[in-house]
């Protein structure tokens, strides 16, 4: 039977909900066991919410000083060695899982299994290529270990409430990198939701024309309680930073609302909303390929309609 370890990821004594997105594959493949393992400085808050989790059997805490941050080079020591006994040990296909799972697959001496958008048999799962345009099936060694990461964006966050289950500090004799040191983390403060994780984004592009008229863009999220995204040509331009960006290079996302506005659709931004419950696009040209995708359409000047239906929304 399958033993699944999912890896939790965190940042300022948070969970992510894409370690739950994360349990949820793990619980597709029926598995015996799904153990959660929270490496961090101070675990026991991060390791309070993991158990809660429905779904997962145990928590697992590996509390030392040089967890205090998400180093790659240092965490793959350690989860590699606590991966013996495991026949699947599942990241989230964040920025933190795409650069932590290499690593452990390689300290493994396996291929990794990447984007997993679902799980047909233990050791089969489908993936996107070629920007999402096509779906292949992956068969996995059952000899070895499967390391694989998560598509978050494909996967609900399984639920989280009356759950507890029993947490454990691990002790883990690892060798640890000391090349590598943490310098700064720098990150945009914002009162709005968190683009990978919000239910309404509102995202503009290069049709919106300059940086300062991206607020237009900014005030509708705003009015409507949404993150805010953006595209790459958008991002190119300098109308917004980088960490706005949805798309194939961007952020993969998956909210119950998306908005696209003076967004055309190049196939790499498409990639990045496939599994958007509503697409709404607003653009000039009619024939803009967003408009192939969208559920609802507006064709029309992006300045004369946002302001129209922020005064429809009251």
């Amino acid at each position: 039977m399958s033993k699944i370890l999912v890896i939790a990821e965190h940042l300022g004594g948070k969970l992510n909900s894409s370690t739950a997105r994360a349990v949820s594959a793990a619980i597709a493949v029926k598995g015996e066991a799904i153990d959660v393992l929270v490496l961090a400085d101070s675990a026991d808050a991060i390791a309070a919410e993991a158990a809660k989790i429905e779904g997962v059997s145990r928590v697992l805490t590996v509390a030392r000083s040089e967890n205090a941050h998400a180093l790659a080079a240092v965490l793959a020591p350690q989860i590699a060695k606590a991966a013996a006994g495991y026949s699947h040990v599942f990241v989230p296909s964040t920025t933190f899982g795409k650069d932590v799972a290499p690593r452990v697959a390689a300290l493994l001496g396996v291929a990794q299994v990447s984007d997993v958008m679902s799980v047909e048999g233990a050791h089969t799962f489908k993936r996107p290529i070629y920007a999402g345009n096509a779906i292949i099936t992956v068969e996995a060694d059952p000899a070895h270990a499967v390391v694989a990461t998560i598509r978050s964006a494909s996967w609900p966050a399984a639920a989280s409430g009356a759950a507890s289950a029993p947490v454990e500090a691990l002790a883990i004799d690892a060798s640890l990198p000391t090349h590598t040191r943490f310098v700064e983390l720098k990150q945009g403060a914002s009162n709005r939701p968190d683009l990978q994780s919000a239910s309404k984004v509102v995202s503009g592009g290069r049709g919106v024309g300059s940086k300062e008229n991206f607020d237009i863009i900014f005030k509708f999220a705003d009015k409507i309680g949404a993150a805010v995204g953006a595209s790459r040509a958008a991002v190119d331009a300098g109308y917004v930073p980088s960490d706005l960006q949805v798309g194939q290079t961007g952020k993969i996302i998956a909210p119950e609302l998306y908005m696209a506005i003076g967004i055309s659709g190049a196939i790499q931004h498409l990639t990045g909303i496939k599994d958007a419950g509503t697409i709404v696009a607003i653009n000039k040209d009619g024939e803009a390929p967003i408009f192939e995708v969208a559920d609802f359409g507006l064709v029309g000047d992006l300045f004369k309609l946002i302001p129209e239906l922020e005064a429809a929304l009251g």
